[in-house]
């Protein structure tokens, strides 16, 4: 199911895909406008959208599952990108204050293990965004887009993962109302294509952008049910005449 981190980086060289990370990234800036002070974490391939975080926050990482590959990020600074196993990311517990999956959860085998390996590094405090095809988009039935590859899910199938996850979805937004269609005037429309999309609620966006706060339950102590006590009889001893008359 997953799709190569080369054929990913061409994607994104192309010029539907530089739409497609512009108007993504619109997305995203949405729900998280800044990261001043935060720890990041990119998880799938998220460097065409981590670039909003790098210079303000701490610090911004990407992680990228062993299957798919990995290529060095930033190009021309020291590298921040690391090859990893999605289901055993290398970070302690309660380790980052945000992490962004893109190209994650509908690429891999297991997207409840890896929901779960998140939910361990991720903060108590901290928030998870996920970029998820859309299941009635036109993006996910083309085989030219990465978009196109893996399962896509449907808003409620995304929100019984992430509810049997231990995450609580807290806001909901679509990308990629216009067609995947390269030519020339189609993405010079494209904006006018999301401003109409988002303004009468089109259920056939690219993909959905959830976001996504861990759920911390506190540990609830077991009531002992009461007993009843039934008051003890003493023993009566019985006449050994009155045994002998029964017999």
């Amino acid at each position: 199911m997953t799709i190569d981190v080369i054929d990913l980086r061409d994607f994104y060289s192309q010029r539907l895909g530089i739409v497609a990370r512009r108007l993504i990234n619109r997305g995203i800036h949405a729900r998280w406008p800044e990261a001043e002070g935060q720890r990041v974490l990119g998880i799938g391939y998220p460097t065409p959208y981590l670039g909003l975080f790098r210079d303000s926050s701490e610090r911004c990482i990407a992680l990228m599952p062993a299957a798919q590959g990995v290529l060095k990020w930033p190009t021309a600074r020291p590298t921040l990108a690391s090859l990893v196993d999605e289901l055993s990311l290398p970070l302690p517990d309660a380790a980052v204050d945000r992490i962004l999956l893109v190209h994650a959860l509908e690429m891999s085998d297991d997207p409840e293990a890896l929901l779960r390996e998140v939910w361990r590094v991720l903060a108590p405090s901290g928030r998870m965004m996920a970029v998820i095809p859309n299941r009635r988009s036109v993006w996910t039935r083309t085989d030219s887009t990465p978009f196109g590859h893996g399962r896509p899910y449907s808003r409620s199938q995304i929100t019984q993962l992430l509810r049997q996850t231990w995450f609580t979805p807290i806001g909901w937004g679509e990308a990629l109302f216009v067609p995947p269609v390269a030519a020339g005037w189609f993405l010079r429309s494209a904006m006018a294509w999301e401003r109409l999309g988002a303004s009468i609620s089109m259920p056939f966006a690219g993909v959905h952008i959830v976001e996504a706060t861990k759920q911390v339950y506190r540990a609830i102590p077991a009531h002992r049910e009461r007993t009843r006590l039934i008051p003890a009889l003493p023993p009566v001893l019985v006449p050994s005449s009155f045994q002998r008359d029964e017999k």
